[in-house]
């Protein structure tokens, strides 16, 4: 490669950053969706179990967006599908500022934004590992990381713009931004030359992978029980924090610096793949946060509370992270949008069995103790499993 090809390289590899920058950031407000808890609340009349579902039900969009990449993407622009994917998400965003009870704030948030930010999600990711000259765990570990920065950047944010605005205005500059993010993601993504496929898969597709591949479900298995824990943290963080007697300022703030928590670890967790194995990594990521379960299970105040949500949403980060770098190490680069997708439906179901199970006990029982509980029991359980994990190819 020459001088002149291994610059152009490197300016695809940060086009593609960017991109990825410029979607999941928005989008990765969905992860600061506790601020809104108890504001929709009040105002529509909703119960906390509904709105554990909205959330669930937004992963499931996310999901569905997710493994509909892998077949929009042989047929369809990159570009076009950067653009329709902002254009989604910002008009699920203006149907919920119209809402007035449970049904419209389900089609909007838990339907159109999820299903837009699962597109743009995968496309990102393809796009990155399809720029990048190797596989490289730091920059899927970064662009998996932009998720929670959206929610450190939108927390503080929602915060200040519903006390001063409203629930209204709040919601519309965040369907702007949707919007603006997608129009200019798809021209950056034209201009730099970008693609999802390479051109031999392009003409034919790689061989895909069977479901029933021991690594990939045992990987699945694990990133499911550490995403239960961090989706709990990431869907309530605020109304947990309130719960164990922590005061409104600190819930918002809990929530920016939790979020930054996970961002950090995502990106760490892309970083330690590229030297340790998968499995080691794993198991620490999951004894992390079971530690802090059951940190909070034994002194529940408002700093141990901060403290284990914190540890539980890094053990979730680092798993996360490692994940994203793991996948391009074992299979094609090609496949990993169609891979990526199906491990992501660990990540729905995570979102929808503790995250409303917790709900459910918190209207049961006015607290999250229970569910806490749960949460460790799943994190030892997946240490466990991580011992299996299949090893990790050397590095080239």
């Amino acid at each position: 490669m020459t001088d002149i090809d291994a610059r152009a390289a490197r300016g695809r590899a940060l086009a593609a950053l960017v991109v990825a920058s410029a979607l999941n950031i928005p989008f990765g407000t969905i992860y600061a969706f506790s601020v809104f808890l108890r504001p929709m609340e009040q105002q529509l009349g909703v119960s906390r179990t509904e709105m554990s579902v909205v959330f669930g039900c937004a992963t499931v969009a996310l999901a569905v967006g997710m493994n509909l990449l892998p077949m929009l993407a042989r047929r369809i622009d990159g570009s076009v599908l950067i653009a329709a994917a902002g254009a989604l998400g910002a008009l699920g965003i203006m149907i919920v500022s119209q809402a007035q009870g449970f049904w419209l704030l389900l089609a909007g948030y838990g339907v159109l934004f999820g299903l837009g930010g699962g597109l743009s999600f995968t496309a990102v990711q393809q796009c990155v590992n399809q720029a990048m000259p190797r596989p490289s765990g730091l920059a899927n570990g970064y662009v998996v990381s932009t998720y929670p920065i959206g929610a450190m950047i939108g927390a503080p944010v929602f915060s200040a713009t519903l006390l001063l605005w409203g629930i209204g205005p709040t919601l519309w500059l965040l369907a702007a931004a949707l919007l603006s993010a997608g129009l200019a993601g798809a021209w950056l993504y034209r201009r730099a030359g970008l693609t999802l496929l390479s051109q031999s898969a392009s003409r034919t597709p790689p061989a895909p992978v069977s479901l029933t591949d021991p690594a990939f479900t045992r990987l699945f298995a694990v990133f499911f029980l550490a995403a239960s824990a961090g989706m709990l943290v990431l869907g309530q963080a605020a109304a947990m924090l309130h719960a164990y007697g922590a005061g409104p300022a600190m819930a918002a703030g809990a929530t920016t610096l939790i979020t930054g928590v996970i961002a950090a670890s995502r990106l760490a967790g892309g970083g330690l793949v590229d030297h340790w194995q998968m499995r080691t990594v794993s198991i620490g990521a999951n004894l992390c946060a079971a530690a802090g379960a059951l940190l909070v299970t034994l002194w529940p105040t408002p700093l141990s509370a901060l403290i284990a949500l914190s540890m539980l949403g890094a053990g979730y980060g680092l798993m996360s992270g490692s994940s994203a770098g793991y996948l391009p190490r074992l299979w094609p680069r090609d496949l990993f949008a169609t891979l990526a997708a199906r491990l992501y439906v660990a990540w729905c179901l995570a979102a929808i069995c503790l995250p409303v199970l917790a709900g459910w006990l918190f209207d049961l029982t006015g607290g999250y103790r229970a569910a806490v509980l749960v949460a460790a029991a799943g994190n030892l359980t997946g240490a466990w499993l991580a011992c299996g994990i299949a090893r990790t190819p050397a590095r080239s």
